[in-house]
């Protein structure tokens, strides 16, 4: 395998949560008064980090959202998890492949670091990850798509950008991941490629990855 670390987005990549959480944010900014579709969530929200979602209501109605958005979206969001989350079909078997290559991998993503163990508990991708291999914009301040969460990973998993490839469902990420200089192979289950312009391959199932990275 050519990559020597395999960045893995988590929403969407990993657990199979963004239906999940965008009807969910749709739902909650509908309730708060900034009518909001299932559609639109994804296509305004999807792969990016809470403030981005704060930014982007100030900045389209001059309203700030309440104090507490981001702890009732997320206790929410939890519930659902625990209730429906279930891990992408096929992950398993391609992490499984990277750790008989011998190739690192972790994941990268702009969700909080509870928010990636809830769903890693409960889809029971918990073995896969430890602390040291899990990195979140929280650690950086800055989500996608800034290149910052890709290249802090990569640092801190030691190898050069040019070295890694990532693996990435939305357009944030992909832009990430090319501003971080690294290779990117776009998931296409729920983005159309067409959104993912830039990754150098797609792929619609996760059986189908592990020959790209080859």
């Amino acid at each position: 395998m050519r990559y020597e670390l395999v960045l893995f987005d988590n929403d969407g990549v990993l657990v199979d949560s963004e239906p999940i959480s965008n009807s969910l944010l749709a739902g909650y900014l509908t309730e708060l008064g900034h009518p909001t579709s299932y559609e639109e969530s994804l296509r305004d929200y999807m792969g990016s980090a809470m403030h981005r979602v704060h930014e982007l209501v100030l900045e389209r109605t001059g309203q700030r959202l309440p104090a507490d958005f981001d702890a009732t979206f997320h206790a929410r969001v939890f519930a659902a998890f625990e209730r429906e989350l279930e891990a992408v079909a096929g992950v398993r078997d391609v992490l499984k492949q990277l750790v008989d290559d011998g190739v690192p991998y972790c994941v990268a993503s702009s969700g909080s670091h509870e928010r990636i163990r809830v769903g890693h508990r409960k889809t029971g991708l918990d073995g896969w990850f430890r602390d040291e291999n899990v990195f979140s914009a929280e650690d950086v301040g800055k989500g996608k798509p800034a290149p910052d969460l890709f290249l802090h990973a990569a640092a801190r998993m030691g190898v050069p950008p040019e070295r890694c490839v990532v693996v990435e469902d939305s357009r944030l990420g992909v832009e990430a991941a090319l501003a971080a200089g690294m290779d990117v192979y776009g998931f296409t289950a729920m983005t159309p490629a067409d959104r993912l312009q830039g990754a150098r391959g797609f792929f619609t199932k996760m059986a189908e990855l592990p020959g790209l990275l080859r």
